[in-house]
């Protein structure tokens, strides 16, 4: 496996801070050339995705450590970004959530514990669960892929090794192989920055697709804190050439910029 393969560079204990970050910045730039060669990959998924849920469907993300975190930071992006429930787009990792701040030993050795983490949402036909593993080869992620397949749902992956067990185990698999980490074995690097542009382009390709954007502006976004609602009424001010006082009037009345801009009357 490459993710497991010696570094290029050697001695870092002896290196500089300077060639420290040099040598890992270097590395980090080959990672969106590997993940452009997945976008054949990555197009194939979503637009299955994107098919499933406009007939109600629902993207679940699984994995454990690093990829499991990153699933679960995706899925938690979508409400606030795009206005959707929060269990549209759901990430389960190892563990529970408590595995987001603290390892949970042996959880991702599991086969049958992600398939248990999905059965409380009432999984069918039209949900898509996405296997997150940079290894490709987590009990947790392959156990919870062959249950869901079994059970009609779509599967998919993203994985930083060829051919991996994970990969068997998804319709969809996206295969980013980054290669060798600075720190020999450490995915959290290269290969979790792979994983993050990847559901970075799932799932606002997918969000985009589900009509949640308009023009390039989160016109669903949740207005939550000040600097979001400063965005909203900006936004509002240009769309439809209102003052402010009457943007922020808009916003408090309809609850968000999409109907804002649809209920305007001249």
């Amino acid at each position: 496996m490459t993710t497991e393969t010696s570094s290029h560079y050697d001695h870092l204990e002896q290196m500089s801070v300077h060639d420290l970050l040099t040598n890992i910045n270097r590395e980090d730039q080959t990672v969106p050339l590997a993940v452009a060669k997945a976008i054949p990959q990555i197009e194939a998924l979503v637009e299955q995705v994107v098919a499933r849920m406009k007939q109600g469907g629902r993207l679940f993300y699984i994995g454990a450590g690093t990829s499991g975190r990153l699933g679960v930071v995706d899925a938690s992006e979508c409400p606030p970004t795009y206005g959707v429930p929060h269990d549209l787009v759901v990430g389960l990792i190892a563990g529970g959530d408590g595995a987001i701040r603290k390892a949970v030993e042996f959880a991702e050795d599991d086969a049958e514990q992600a398939w248990k983490d999905i059965a409380p949402y009432q999984p069918d036909a039209n949900d898509t669960v996405i296997g997150i593993a940079a290894s490709g080869r987590t009990p947790y992620v392959i156990g919870g892929l062959e249950q869901a397949q079994a059970a009609g749902l779509l599967t998919g992956c993203v994985v930083c090794n060829a051919g991996s067990a994970v990969a068997q185990a998804a319709e969809y698999p996206v295969e980013v192989v980054v290669g060798p980490e600075f720190v020999t074995g450490s995915t959290r690097m290269k290969s979790g920055t792979a994983q993050k542009l990847v559901l970075n382009m799932i799932s606002t390709a997918v969000m985009i697709r589900l009509g949640r954007v308009k023009g390039n502006k989160m016109v669903d976004m949740q207005l939550s804190n000040l600097k979001l609602q400063d965005r909203a009424a900006k936004m509002v001010m240009s769309e439809i050439g209102v003052d402010r006082a009457t943007a922020e009037q808009l916003l408090a009345q309809y609850g968000n910029v999409r109907n804002a801009i649809d209920n305007y009357t001249h």
